[in-house]
């Protein structure tokens, strides 16, 4: 059921004030320390980030998408780096349960994932699998009541801190493709799982990936998503339907920000006697910025009602990633080009939100994957008509 207005209102009111108090005024010693102090975790936690979208049933606040993105946007507007923390317990982490999951898994799992005690995280991409979702190579071997599960995920987001995985494994390899893949849930601490070390990256300081390895790990066929097999890939696209919008609302967040920051140093710096907001060039890449920052805010609110009134998504959400995450990459480069030599240093914030933002455009699927789709459903779309 929505939230009432009211409610909604108190609760993206909270999390402007928390992101303006408490995690922009952080984020250059999160960056330099490539961790998140543990008092504003549990702030977070107390604030119900983590649960957003899980269920009221199973602890959660049970928000419906056009709520979740509402509140993207705001949490947004902070370090991607926060947000990445939160987003797979909000996002990839937690919805193949929440979709496809059976009662007693989400009995199981859930409240611990909402209230974030747990860390979930959501290994799909491979070494050589990332973009082609549908040629997993990790194996899972059913011997009675048991995977055994064996292959290596990469760039897993979360994975140092992870509790819980999901997890896409192939159970038939007579099956090519999507269809012989399904999805576990994987605890951390089973035997046989390992966490590779954690990669060094060009922004989101803060926010950890690193390989996650399965050496004949043994997983419940409790544990099965559905308890169906060969359902993982369906599973995995419904979860990145949601996490694209997820993503999009982020980089609308963000955007906004650097937009106010912008302006704000724009206004304040002067050349040839007068601010350089006066400049009409300098006035053509703002306007450009909040031109496209309102467009892509237009989408994500628009593409998240249509997704709570029962509309199937999947292109708009794609749609919206791409365009977000592109849009959120030229702000950041103008903002660089405003402020000039003091973009480049790492005195100013500029030069981080460029690196920080870059990522948005590769992860939850490249750009080029998401033309590729808009694409194709487009055609079939056609020819079906």
């Amino acid at each position: 059921m929505p939230l009432d207005k009211s409610l909604l209102q108190s609760l993206t009111s909270s999390v402007r004030r928390f992101v303006d108090e408490r995690l922009i005024p952080q984020e250059a010693k999160v960056s330099k320390a490539d961790a998140i102090p543990d008092e504003l975790i549990e702030e977070m936690r107390e604030l119900g980030l983590f649960g957003l979208s899980v269920p009221e049933a199973y602890g959660g606040l049970g928000l419906s998408l056009e709520e979740e993105v509402s509140v993207m946007l705001e949490l947004g507007r902070a370090s991607p780096a926060f947000r990445s923390l939160i987003a797979t317990n909000v996002g990839i982490g937690s919805q193949g349960i929440v979709i496809d999951g059976t009662e007693e898994q989400k009995q199981s799992f859930l409240p611990s994932i909402a209230s974030g005690e747990v860390i979930a995280s959501f290994a799909l991409t491979e070494p050589e699998v990332g973009s082609d979702a549908a040629s997993v190579r990790t194996t899972a071997r059913r011997e009675g009541d048991v995977y055994y599960l064996n292959g290596t995920k990469r760039f897993i987001t979360n994975a140092p801190r992870a509790g819980l995985f999901t997890v896409m494994a192939r159970t038939d390899s007579a099956k090519p493709g999507a269809s012989g893949v399904s999805a576990f849930i994987v605890q951390a601490g089973s035997p046989g799982l390992s966490i590779g070390k954690p990669e060094h990256k060009m922004g989101q300081q803060g926010s950890h990936v690193a390989d996650v390895i399965f050496e004949e790990c043994p997983v419940p066929v409790a544990n099965l998503i559905g308890g169906v097999e060969g359902q993982g890939f369906r599973t995995a696209m419904k979860v990145l339907d949601r996490g694209r919008l997820g993503i999009a609302a982020a980089c609308v967040g963000f955007a906004e920000r650097i937009l106010d920051e912008m302006v704000a140093y724009a206004a304040g710096r002067r050349q040839f006697g007068s601010p350089i907001a006066d400049f009409q060039l300098v006035q053509a890449m703002i306007a450009d910025s909040r031109t496209e920052a309102y467009a892509a805010r237009c989408m994500v609110l628009e593409t998240a009602r249509a997704k709570d009134a029962g509309a199937e998504i999947g292109t708009e959400a794609s749609c919206c990633k791409l365009f977000a995450s592109e849009m959120v990459g030229r702000v950041a480069d103008r903002n660089v080009q405003i402020h000039g030599g003091s973009g480049y240093v790492s005195d100013y914030a500029a030069e981080r939100h460029y690196r920080d933002v870059r990522l948005y455009r590769i992860y939850e699927g490249t750009s080029e994957i998401q033309r590729l789709k808009i694409g194709r459903d487009t055609v079939r779309a056609a020819n079906v008509s």
